[in-house]
């Protein structure tokens, strides 16, 4: 719709163009007849304006809808406390530069007078924005989503995305099995951060970032989920994590990471983290003293006698004595199970050797 009207005003604007030059030089060299000239003109000044008006109608509406995204992904908080920052600048450089009345001369009053306003607008604007949390908590300014209650905060069900959970892949395997819901945010900083990996010179690094990349373009369009790309930045906070964290607290979102460091510091802030290393340990298989279980035993262990296992879902199986089973599946009787920062591990003592 936009496009329609540009390129109608431009049409408009050909056609009177055309018509008053016409009217202003007559159309000089012509044995035309002047309302035929004056015709020809406008439909001249008509196709000028169609052309011109399709080309910047185009370049328009996309800047338009580019504005719009960018001001849509803005905190309602941010964009008030803008405007009154913006506000109080442009107060003070009025008051500032009312002496400068007092300059005679022209082109420097003008000079100085711009350069104040700027200065001002921008120092105003910054200061208030980089003290937004503390206005914010002043004043009691706290974002909608923030003030939802509790079941509305999980109907919505935003989740913010770190770099490390998108390098691992292992939420690839959490979209297989559909437990993934609600909207995915991926912060723009985090974006670059993946892209700078990419971009590295260690191939280990270089690798790990396009990897990274490929898994949010399988998210997206291999199981159709909902993923939104976020514009909100913290210039003034260094580090990632700390930008996470605090964009958690604006939207409300929780944070999907396997980062134990980060999942500590959000949860002393109040923001629900999804830790993908607990979930795998949650859904691991439960096993108690003196059940049996079959086991292919890998390698031997550590200690004497030892031999090592695993179980499907990549548990530790240490078996005693069964250094001598190494290659074969036994059937094993559970002793211990001991559980570690690392993961959990499983001792048992073999039974009798399975008839595999």
């Amino acid at each position: 719709m936009l496009i329609q009207l540009i390129k109608f005003l431009f049409i408009l604007a050909g056609a009177v163009g055309g018509y008053q030059l016409t009217i202003e030089t007559g159309w000089p060299g012509t044995d035309l007849n002047k309302n035929t000239v004056i015709i020809i003109s406008m439909i001249t000044g008509s196709g000028l304006g169609y052309i011109f008006g399709g080309l910047i109608g185009t370049r328009l509406s996309r800047l338009i809808s580019r504005i719009e995204d960018r001001m849509l992904s803005i905190p309602i908080t941010a964009l008030i406390l803008g405007t009154a920052g913006l506000a109080t600048g442009l107060s003070l450089a009025y008051l500032m530069t009312a002496p400068f009345a007092l300059i005679e001369a022209s082109l420097p009053r003008k000079i100085m007078t711009v350069f104040v306003y700027i200065f001002l607008v921008w120092l105003s604007v910054h200061i208030v924005l980089s003290r937004r949390a503390e206005l914010k908590n002043l004043f009691n300014l706290n974002e909608p989503s923030m003030k939802l209650d509790q079941d509305e905060q999980q109907s919505i069900g935003d989740k913010l995305l770190d770099t490390n959970i998108i390098i691992d892949g292992r939420i690839i395997d959490l979209a297989h099995t559909g437990f993934l819901e609600g909207r995915l945010l991926v912060p723009r900083f985090v974006l670059h951060e993946l892209q700078t990996i990419a971009d590295s010179a260690d191939s280990l690094k270089r690798n790990r970032g396009r990897r990274g990349l490929d898994i949010l373009n399988s998210l997206q369009v291999d199981f159709n989920l909902q993923i939104s790309i976020t514009e909100i930045d913290y210039p003034d906070i260094v580090g990632v994590d700390a930008k996470l964290v605090c964009l958690a607290k604006e939207t409300g979102a929780s944070i999907i990471t396997n980062d134990y460091n980060l999942g500590k510091v959000a949860q002393l802030e109040g923001i629900k983290i999804l830790n993908l290393n607990d979930l795998a340990g949650a859904v691991k298989v439960v096993v108690l003293p003196g059940e049996e279980m079959v086991t292919k035993i890998i390698r031997e262990g550590k200690e004497l006698g030892q031999g090592i296992g695993y179980m499907e879902d990549g548990t530790m199986v240490v078996v005693d004595g069964g250094v001598d089973y190494v290659g074969k599946s036994v059937n094993l009787q559970v002793t211990s199970v001991l559980q570690t920062p690392a993961g959990r591990m499983i001792f048992t003592k073999i039974k009798t050797p399975a008839r595999i």
